[in-house]
């Protein structure tokens, strides 16, 4: 009994940590979300939403960084598609030329 109760106390403890840099993610995301906004009033058409040039940079430059920041380069780096791929849905939607 005493092992599950020492585990429920730190896994209470490792989510308010979560929530702690959520708390620090959640701004960032906004900035970013609004930087996204901007770009995308400067697009002509709709074919400029998605340049995969750019993403493939962004996916290089992540994952280097999440070698060096001893992450796994590969999770890091699909949660960062993930994330491009929501925003460039927003885009499509919210495409008004």
């Amino acid at each position: 009994m005493t092992r599950n109760k020492n585990n429920s106390i730190e896994m209470r403890e490792i989510r308010k940590k979560i929530d702690k840099v959520d708390t620090k993610i959640l701004p960032l995301m906004v900035k970013r979300s609004e930087l996204v906004n901007k770009a995308l009033s400067l697009k002509k058409k709709k074919s400029d939403i998605v340049d995969i040039k750019r993403i493939n940079q962004i996916k290089k430059k992540v994952s280097g960084q999440a070698k060096k920041l001893g992450a796994n380069p590969r999770l890091i780096t699909d949660i960062w598609v993930s994330m491009i791929k929501n925003f460039i849905e927003f885009e499509k939607k919210n495409f008004k030329k």
